[in-house]
Protein backbone atom coordinates (compact mmCIF):
# COMPACT_ATOMS: atom_id res chain seq x y z
CA UNK A 1 0.00 0.00 0.00
CA UNK A 2 1.56 3.46 -1.13
CA UNK A 3 2.89 5.96 1.97
CA UNK A 4 0.49 8.62 2.11
CA UNK A 5 3.02 10.17 3.67
CA UNK A 6 5.97 9.91 0.69
CA UNK A 7 6.79 12.92 -1.11
CA UNK A 8 6.35 12.47 -4.34
CA UNK A 9 9.75 12.23 -6.69
CA UNK A 10 11.27 15.78 -8.16
CA UNK A 11 13.88 16.23 -10.51
CA UNK A 12 16.69 16.65 -7.65
CA UNK A 13 15.31 12.90 -6.97
CA UNK A 14 16.22 11.78 -10.33
CA UNK A 15 19.68 13.60 -10.34
CA UNK A 16 20.81 12.30 -7.26
CA UNK A 17 19.89 8.50 -8.72
CA UNK A 18 21.71 9.34 -11.93
CA UNK A 19 24.67 11.37 -10.73
CA UNK A 20 23.74 13.81 -13.76
CA UNK A 21 23.24 17.63 -13.17
CA UNK A 22 19.76 19.34 -12.31
CA UNK A 23 20.00 21.34 -15.40
CA UNK A 24 21.03 18.37 -17.26
CA UNK A 25 17.46 15.99 -15.94
CA UNK A 26 15.42 19.33 -16.90
CA UNK A 27 16.53 19.52 -20.03
CA UNK A 28 16.29 16.07 -20.71
CA UNK A 29 12.52 16.25 -19.61
CA UNK A 30 11.97 19.43 -21.49
CA UNK A 31 13.51 19.31 -24.54
CA UNK A 32 15.95 15.59 -24.32
CA UNK A 33 16.07 15.76 -28.79
CA UNK A 34 19.15 18.11 -27.58
CA UNK A 35 20.81 15.46 -25.64
CA UNK A 36 22.28 12.17 -26.40
CA UNK A 37 20.19 9.28 -26.36
CA UNK A 38 22.00 7.31 -23.88
CA UNK A 39 21.48 10.10 -21.47
CA UNK A 40 17.78 10.72 -22.28
CA UNK A 41 17.09 6.88 -22.00
CA UNK A 42 19.02 6.87 -18.09
CA UNK A 43 16.83 9.91 -17.29
CA UNK A 44 13.55 8.36 -18.17
CA UNK A 45 14.39 4.98 -16.73
CA UNK A 46 15.23 6.58 -13.66
CA UNK A 47 12.11 8.69 -13.95
CA UNK A 48 10.06 5.42 -14.22
CA UNK A 49 11.60 3.64 -11.71
CA UNK A 50 10.69 6.17 -9.09
CA UNK A 51 7.19 7.34 -10.61
CA UNK A 52 8.20 10.87 -11.25
CA UNK A 53 5.32 12.51 -13.05
CA UNK A 54 5.36 16.24 -14.34
CA UNK A 55 2.45 18.31 -13.84
CA UNK A 56 0.96 18.94 -17.13
CA UNK A 57 -1.26 21.02 -15.68
CA UNK A 58 1.84 23.37 -14.49
CA UNK A 59 3.98 23.19 -17.39
CA UNK A 60 0.84 24.30 -19.47
CA UNK A 61 0.27 26.76 -17.24
CA UNK A 62 3.80 28.03 -17.45
CA UNK A 63 4.66 28.00 -20.73
CA UNK A 64 1.45 27.21 -22.55
CA UNK A 65 2.72 23.96 -24.16
CA UNK A 66 0.91 20.65 -23.37
CA UNK A 67 4.37 18.03 -24.36
CA UNK A 68 1.66 16.03 -25.88
CA UNK A 69 1.99 15.26 -30.09
CA UNK A 70 -1.18 13.98 -31.59
CA UNK A 71 -1.19 11.50 -34.40
CA UNK A 72 -4.39 11.75 -36.63
CA UNK A 73 -4.83 8.13 -37.96
CA UNK A 74 -6.69 7.98 -41.07
CA UNK A 75 -8.49 4.50 -41.60
CA UNK A 76 -6.92 2.83 -44.89
CA UNK A 77 -8.36 -0.26 -46.15
CA UNK A 78 -5.99 -3.23 -47.07
CA UNK A 79 -3.13 -1.89 -45.51
CA UNK A 80 -1.13 -4.43 -43.06
CA UNK A 81 0.59 -3.49 -39.63
CA UNK A 82 0.83 0.26 -40.58
CA UNK A 83 -0.35 1.28 -37.21
CA UNK A 84 1.53 -0.43 -35.55
CA UNK A 85 4.93 0.48 -37.61
CA UNK A 86 4.16 3.70 -37.55
CA UNK A 87 3.21 4.45 -33.78
CA UNK A 88 6.74 2.38 -32.92
CA UNK A 89 8.96 4.98 -34.83
CA UNK A 90 7.06 7.99 -33.22
CA UNK A 91 7.03 6.74 -29.68
CA UNK A 92 10.75 5.58 -30.67
CA UNK A 93 11.81 8.70 -31.63
CA UNK A 94 9.44 10.49 -28.54
CA UNK A 95 11.23 8.47 -25.99
CA UNK A 96 13.64 10.16 -23.41
CA UNK A 97 11.66 13.46 -24.73
CA UNK A 98 9.32 15.38 -22.96
CA UNK A 99 6.49 14.28 -25.14
CA UNK A 100 3.66 11.74 -25.22
CA UNK A 101 1.47 10.09 -27.84
CA UNK A 102 -1.85 10.85 -28.49
CA UNK A 103 -3.42 9.27 -30.95
CA UNK A 104 -7.05 10.38 -32.53
CA UNK A 105 -8.80 8.04 -35.32
CA UNK A 106 -10.39 9.72 -37.92
CA UNK A 107 -13.87 7.57 -37.75
CA UNK A 108 -16.26 6.56 -40.39
CA UNK A 109 -19.19 9.33 -40.92
CA UNK A 110 -17.19 12.22 -39.48
CA UNK A 111 -15.52 14.80 -41.90
CA UNK A 112 -12.03 14.75 -41.95
CA UNK A 113 -11.84 18.23 -40.53
CA UNK A 114 -13.33 16.68 -36.95
CA UNK A 115 -10.73 15.48 -35.50
CA UNK A 116 -7.95 18.54 -36.31
CA UNK A 117 -10.50 20.91 -34.90
CA UNK A 118 -10.97 19.55 -31.93
CA UNK A 119 -7.62 19.58 -31.51
CA UNK A 120 -7.31 23.67 -32.40
CA UNK A 121 -10.41 24.38 -30.08
CA UNK A 122 -9.39 22.54 -27.15
CA UNK A 123 -5.64 22.94 -27.36
CA UNK A 124 -4.71 19.29 -26.60
CA UNK A 125 -1.83 18.89 -28.01
CA UNK A 126 1.17 20.46 -29.40
CA UNK A 127 1.78 19.72 -32.57
CA UNK A 128 -0.03 17.01 -35.24
CA UNK A 129 0.97 14.32 -37.65
CA UNK A 130 -1.48 14.04 -40.07
CA UNK A 131 -1.40 10.49 -42.28
CA UNK A 132 -2.94 9.69 -45.75
CA UNK A 133 -2.92 12.86 -47.03
CA UNK A 134 -4.75 14.06 -50.13
CA UNK A 135 -3.82 16.27 -52.69
CA UNK A 136 -5.77 19.74 -51.09
CA UNK A 137 -6.57 18.20 -48.05
CA UNK A 138 -8.87 20.44 -45.71
CA UNK A 139 -7.28 19.48 -42.41
CA UNK A 140 -3.99 20.83 -44.10
CA UNK A 141 -5.59 24.04 -45.17
CA UNK A 142 -7.26 24.15 -41.34
CA UNK A 143 -3.91 23.80 -40.32
CA UNK A 144 -2.34 26.33 -42.08
CA UNK A 145 -4.68 29.17 -41.54
CA UNK A 146 -4.36 28.10 -38.01
CA UNK A 147 -0.59 28.44 -38.09
CA UNK A 148 -0.56 25.46 -35.69
CA UNK A 149 2.87 23.14 -36.07
CA UNK A 150 2.12 20.03 -38.08
CA UNK A 151 3.60 17.35 -40.19
CA UNK A 152 1.70 15.26 -42.77
CA UNK A 153 2.54 11.81 -43.99
CA UNK A 154 2.31 12.60 -47.67
CA UNK A 155 3.32 16.15 -49.98
CA UNK A 156 0.53 18.26 -51.09
CA UNK A 157 -0.77 20.59 -53.91
CA UNK A 158 -1.00 23.84 -51.62
CA UNK A 159 0.82 26.96 -52.53
CA UNK A 160 1.51 27.39 -48.43
CA UNK A 161 4.59 25.16 -47.44
CA UNK A 162 4.38 22.65 -44.57
CA UNK A 163 6.56 20.24 -43.49
CA UNK A 164 5.95 16.76 -44.37
CA UNK A 165 7.80 13.66 -45.00
CA UNK A 166 6.99 11.09 -48.03
CA UNK A 167 7.67 8.16 -49.59
CA UNK A 168 9.52 8.83 -52.77
CA UNK A 169 6.69 7.12 -54.80
CA UNK A 170 8.06 8.33 -58.20
CA UNK A 171 11.90 6.57 -57.62
CA UNK A 172 9.64 3.36 -56.28
CA UNK A 173 7.85 3.28 -59.91
CA UNK A 174 10.82 3.97 -62.17
CA UNK A 175 12.89 1.60 -60.12
CA UNK A 176 9.92 -0.93 -61.09
CA UNK A 177 9.50 0.23 -64.56
CA UNK A 178 13.56 -0.71 -65.74
CA UNK A 179 13.44 -3.81 -64.09
CA UNK A 180 10.85 -5.34 -65.75
CA UNK A 181 11.97 -3.54 -69.01
CA UNK A 182 15.26 -5.22 -68.22
CA UNK A 183 13.96 -8.42 -67.69
CA UNK A 184 12.12 -8.76 -70.85
CA UNK A 185 8.61 -7.55 -70.32
CA UNK A 186 6.31 -5.65 -72.74
CA UNK A 187 3.18 -5.65 -71.41
CA UNK A 188 2.71 -3.58 -68.18
CA UNK A 189 0.18 -2.99 -66.08
CA UNK A 190 -0.28 0.09 -62.92
CA UNK A 191 -2.48 -1.51 -60.76
CA UNK A 192 -2.97 1.70 -57.80
CA UNK A 193 -6.05 2.61 -57.58
CA UNK A 194 -7.11 6.47 -57.02
CA UNK A 195 -7.88 6.61 -53.53
CA UNK A 196 -7.62 9.99 -53.40
CA UNK A 197 -3.90 10.73 -51.92
CA UNK A 198 -1.54 12.54 -53.62
CA UNK A 199 0.47 9.13 -53.65
CA UNK A 200 -1.88 7.69 -56.25
CA UNK A 201 -0.92 10.85 -58.24
CA UNK A 202 2.72 10.71 -57.72
CA UNK A 203 3.00 7.09 -59.02
CA UNK A 204 0.78 7.05 -61.90
CA UNK A 205 2.81 10.39 -62.97
CA UNK A 206 6.34 8.10 -62.57
CA UNK A 207 4.93 5.54 -64.59
CA UNK A 208 3.97 7.33 -67.38
CA UNK A 209 7.33 9.42 -67.30
CA UNK A 210 9.20 6.18 -66.84
CA UNK A 211 8.07 4.36 -69.95
CA UNK A 212 8.01 7.32 -71.87
CA UNK A 213 11.88 7.83 -71.41
CA UNK A 214 12.03 3.90 -72.76
CA UNK A 215 9.75 4.75 -75.65
CA UNK A 216 6.75 2.49 -74.51
CA UNK A 217 3.67 2.72 -72.83
CA UNK A 218 1.75 1.23 -70.44
CA UNK A 219 -1.85 1.22 -68.53
CA UNK A 220 -3.40 2.33 -65.52
CA UNK A 221 -6.29 0.05 -63.62
CA UNK A 222 -8.90 2.40 -63.82
CA UNK A 223 -12.00 0.35 -62.93
CA UNK A 224 -13.49 1.42 -60.00
CA UNK A 225 -13.46 -0.64 -56.83
CA UNK A 226 -10.99 -3.15 -57.80
CA UNK A 227 -8.89 -3.18 -54.68
CA UNK A 228 -11.78 -2.47 -52.02
CA UNK A 229 -11.16 -5.56 -50.72
CA UNK A 230 -9.17 -8.66 -51.01
CA UNK A 231 -12.14 -10.56 -52.81
CA UNK A 232 -12.57 -7.80 -55.75
CA UNK A 233 -8.45 -7.89 -55.91
CA UNK A 234 -8.89 -11.64 -56.59
CA UNK A 235 -11.77 -11.39 -58.65
CA UNK A 236 -9.91 -8.82 -60.91
CA UNK A 237 -6.49 -10.88 -60.48
CA UNK A 238 -8.60 -13.75 -62.52
CA UNK A 239 -9.85 -11.19 -64.92
CA UNK A 240 -6.59 -10.17 -65.71
CA UNK A 241 -5.68 -14.12 -66.62
CA UNK A 242 -8.58 -14.47 -68.68
CA UNK A 243 -7.81 -11.73 -71.07
CA UNK A 244 -6.82 -13.11 -74.66
CA UNK A 245 -3.85 -10.10 -74.55
CA UNK A 246 -2.08 -10.47 -70.95
CA UNK A 247 0.13 -8.40 -69.12
CA UNK A 248 3.08 -9.97 -68.37
CA UNK A 249 4.37 -7.37 -65.93
CA UNK A 250 2.23 -5.86 -63.04
CA UNK A 251 3.28 -2.95 -60.41
CA UNK A 252 1.20 -3.10 -57.00
CA UNK A 253 0.77 -0.38 -54.32
CA UNK A 254 -0.65 -2.66 -51.85
CA UNK A 255 0.63 -5.86 -50.01
CA UNK A 256 -2.45 -6.87 -49.09
CA UNK A 257 -4.00 -6.67 -52.49
CA UNK A 258 -1.30 -7.65 -54.27
CA UNK A 259 -1.90 -11.43 -52.29
CA UNK A 260 -5.49 -11.14 -53.65
CA UNK A 261 -4.44 -10.48 -56.89
CA UNK A 262 -1.99 -13.01 -56.97
CA UNK A 263 -4.12 -15.36 -55.88
CA UNK A 264 -6.98 -14.57 -58.58
CA UNK A 265 -4.40 -15.30 -61.42
CA UNK A 266 -3.42 -18.87 -59.80
CA UNK A 267 -6.29 -19.77 -59.78
CA UNK A 268 -6.43 -19.95 -63.78
CA UNK A 269 -3.55 -21.12 -63.45
CA UNK A 270 -0.67 -18.26 -64.00
CA UNK A 271 2.49 -18.43 -62.23
CA UNK A 272 4.62 -15.98 -61.20
CA UNK A 273 8.06 -15.93 -62.63
CA UNK A 274 6.60 -17.54 -66.11
CA UNK A 275 3.66 -15.76 -67.08
CA UNK A 276 4.25 -12.58 -65.31
CA UNK A 277 6.66 -10.83 -63.35
CA UNK A 278 5.18 -8.44 -60.89
CA UNK A 279 6.91 -5.77 -58.26
CA UNK A 280 5.21 -4.36 -55.23
CA UNK A 281 5.93 -2.05 -52.56
CA UNK A 282 7.07 -3.94 -49.24
CA UNK A 283 6.10 -2.63 -45.87
CA UNK A 284 6.15 -6.41 -44.29
CA UNK A 285 7.88 -9.34 -44.73
CA UNK A 286 4.21 -11.05 -45.76
CA UNK A 287 4.98 -10.47 -49.72
CA UNK A 288 8.92 -12.30 -49.77
CA UNK A 289 7.93 -15.19 -47.19
CA UNK A 290 4.61 -16.83 -49.46
CA UNK A 291 6.40 -15.93 -52.42
CA UNK A 292 10.40 -15.89 -51.86
CA UNK A 293 11.01 -15.23 -55.67
CA UNK A 294 8.93 -12.02 -55.73
CA UNK A 295 10.54 -8.35 -56.22
CA UNK A 296 9.67 -5.62 -54.05
CA UNK A 297 10.45 -2.20 -53.40
CA UNK A 298 10.92 -1.45 -49.50
CA UNK A 299 9.86 1.64 -47.21
CA UNK A 300 10.85 1.40 -43.28
CA UNK A 301 7.51 2.69 -41.88
CA UNK A 302 9.44 2.53 -38.16
CA UNK A 303 11.94 4.67 -39.95
CA UNK A 304 8.91 7.05 -41.31
CA UNK A 305 7.14 7.16 -37.68
CA UNK A 306 10.63 8.46 -36.51
CA UNK A 307 10.79 10.91 -39.25
CA UNK A 308 7.46 12.56 -38.46
CA UNK A 309 8.09 12.47 -35.31
CA UNK A 310 11.47 14.47 -35.45
CA UNK A 311 10.41 16.94 -37.99
CA UNK A 312 7.25 17.59 -35.66
CA UNK A 313 9.51 18.13 -32.85
CA UNK A 314 11.73 20.80 -34.96
CA UNK A 315 8.34 22.33 -36.21
CA UNK A 316 7.08 22.68 -32.53
CA UNK A 317 10.46 24.31 -31.97
CA UNK A 318 10.23 26.97 -34.47
CA UNK A 319 12.50 25.54 -37.29
CA UNK A 320 11.38 26.63 -40.85
CA UNK A 321 8.75 24.60 -42.95
CA UNK A 322 11.22 24.72 -45.83
CA UNK A 323 13.69 23.04 -43.62
CA UNK A 324 11.30 20.14 -43.03
CA UNK A 325 10.45 18.54 -45.77
CA UNK A 326 11.80 14.97 -46.25
CA UNK A 327 11.58 11.72 -48.45
CA UNK A 328 11.93 8.59 -47.64
CA UNK A 329 13.67 6.75 -50.41
CA UNK A 330 12.83 3.46 -51.81
CA UNK A 331 15.11 0.26 -51.32
CA UNK A 332 14.91 -1.99 -54.07
CA UNK A 333 15.24 -5.97 -52.71
CA UNK A 334 15.22 -7.69 -56.49
CA UNK A 335 14.84 -11.44 -55.63
CA UNK A 336 14.32 -13.40 -58.66
CA UNK A 337 17.04 -14.63 -61.05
Amino acid sequence: MADPTRKPPTLKTIAEITGLSLSTVSLSLRDGSRLKKETRDKIARAAAEVGYVPNRAGVRLRTGQTNVLTLVLSPAKNTIDYTRQMIEGIGAHLSGTKYHLNVIPDLQGATPEESVRYVLQNRTSDGIILTHTSARDPRVQMLIDADFPFVSHGRTEFYAAHAFHDFHAERYVEMAVERLINRGRKRLLLVAEDDATTNFAKITGGFHRALARHGMTGEVATETGILISTDTARAFGQALARRSERYDAIISNNELATLALMGGMADQGQVLGRDYDLICRQTTDILPTLYPQIDTVAEDLVTTGRELARLLIDRVSGVPVDQLQTLHEPEARWRSA
